[in-house]
């Protein structure tokens, strides 16, 4: 097998030490030098510039949890680096160690065996952290919120039954009174607003209960725990709007696909970044990101369809985006739904409609040109005989005897029972 890099390196990187390995090509015959660093910035330091030493030009590791980072960013702009998926290159079992581990890494690299992950840029890279802590604390707010009605069903307090949103003007002053020791039904429902399309005779019912001390005490603790993460949601947002500025045109760019929002725009932007030249082709984009079926077959049979592990941050907020996409009327994502739902199921249509708009996302950044959609009929307009044929396939099934007749334009077909 041809050898395409005579020096290069293996890392088999670890929390507390990094293994090193150096494989160097003498001929036919390599040779390896192997060497252990702890994982503190001065160590890394010395790992680089033993690696300059020897001659090594290009360096692979695992992406082991977030314990490459530190590695990544000391020898990033002084050698060629490969991150490589752990499940992509994992070694034959029974011989394993974290030296083996460094050797077998390196000779995958030598000879190009070794396909690199997506590393994307550090401004990138900040965007990915801010909408994934904000998306974290998003969740614990949702919990707290569910911890609130918990209590409030303690009580008997049914007040989730006659507002929508609990966290609401309504429902934050009928939780600041309870708190404050407010008992009287009455009295609660007098600071309900009036856009609420419940009574105040049910109001008052829902209002009437047994609160305790310790459900006021509970009910206080976790209105403060919320308040706390809403300003630190806020701070998440306005930093995000500061460091998305330089990409806000690739994001109104992406505002333009059906069922997606500002948000949706934002973890797009931090997770698969706006330069496509990463990606060969919209279909290595959505490969990528998980949202095609996996490869499992054997014996010419196919095991399994489940799609693919990846980018889960991407994936849930794809699916959810679909979700809003095909409630779309007269659209080409509600027609894809339709069409694949009642072969596939609805679960499969989606996953289907989420990949068809990351292929829309690859295309739009490629070309910097906005969503165009190709309309309900789109399926149709494509493959008017299959249509046509499948159509009347279906009419002899029931038992209808149809005149087939070629026209220009679309006619309503005489039928004759």
């Amino acid at each position: 097998m041809e050898v395409l890099y005579p020096r290069c390196a293996g890392l088999d990187v670890h929390q507390a030490s990094v293994v090193a390995s150096v494989r160097i090509a003498n001929g036919a015959k390599a040779s390896h030098e192997v060497r252990t660093f702890e994982s503190t910035t001065k160590a890394l330091l010395a790992l680089a510039d033993w690696l300059g030493a020897t001659g090594c030009t290009h360096v692979a590791m695992e992406s082991t949890g977030v314990y490459w980072k530190p590695v990544w960013h000391v020898l990033e702009g002084h050698f060629e680096l490969v991150l490589a998926n752990a499940s992509h290159i994992r070694n034959v079992p029974g011989r394993k160690t974290d030296v083996n581990d460094a050797m077998w890494i390196a000779d995958l690299l030598a000879h190009g065996l070794i396909r690199g992950s997506f590393v994307p840029p550090a401004a990138i890279q900040e965007l990915r952290d801010l909408t994934r802590t904000r998306k974290q604390l998003v969740r614990e707010l949702a919990r707290h919120e569910q911890r609130i009605q918990k209590t409030l069903e303690d009580a008997n307090i049914k007040i989730v039954g006659v507002i929508s949103d609990i966290l609401g003007s309504s429902g934050r002053a009928f939780l600041n009174a309870i708190i404050a020791g407010e008992s009287e039904p009455e009295k609660l429902a007098d600071l309900a607003s009036k856009r609420l399309r419940a009574s105040r005779s049910q109001i008052v019912e829902a209002l009437r209960g047994r609160v305790q001390e310790h459900h006021r005490f509970m009910l206080k603790l976790h209105l403060e725990q919320i308040g706390s993460l809403e300003s630190v949601i806020d701070q998440i947002e306005r930093r995000l709007g500061e460091r998305l500025e330089p990409f806000r045109e690739d994001v109104k760019l992406l505002v333009t696909i059906p069922g997606v929002s500002d948000t949706v725009a934002q973890v797009m932007a931090s997770e698969i970044g706006m330069d496509m030249q990463r990606f060969p082709s919209a279909d290595s984009l959505v490969s990528w990101a998980g949202m095609c079926p996996r490869s499992d077959e054997s014996a010419g049979k196919r095991r399994s369809t489940r799609i693919r592990k990846g980018a889960p941050w991407l994936k849930t907020t794809l699916v959810q985006a679909a979700w809003a996409a095909v409630r779309v009327k007269n659209s080409y994502l509600r027609a894809l739904f339709h069409r694949l739902k009642a072969r596939r199921g609805a679960m499969k249509a989606i996953v289907a409609v989420a990949a068809s708009m990351l292929r829309s996302v690859y295309y739009m950044l490629t070309r910097r040109e906005p969503y165009r959609d190709l309309g309900p009929a789109h399926f149709d307009q494509r493959n008017r005989a299959r249509t046509a044929s499948r159509l009347l396939k279906r009419l002899k099934e029931m038992g209808i005897d149809v005149l087939q007749t070629r026209v220009s334009q679309p006619v309503a077909l005489p039928v004759t029972l």
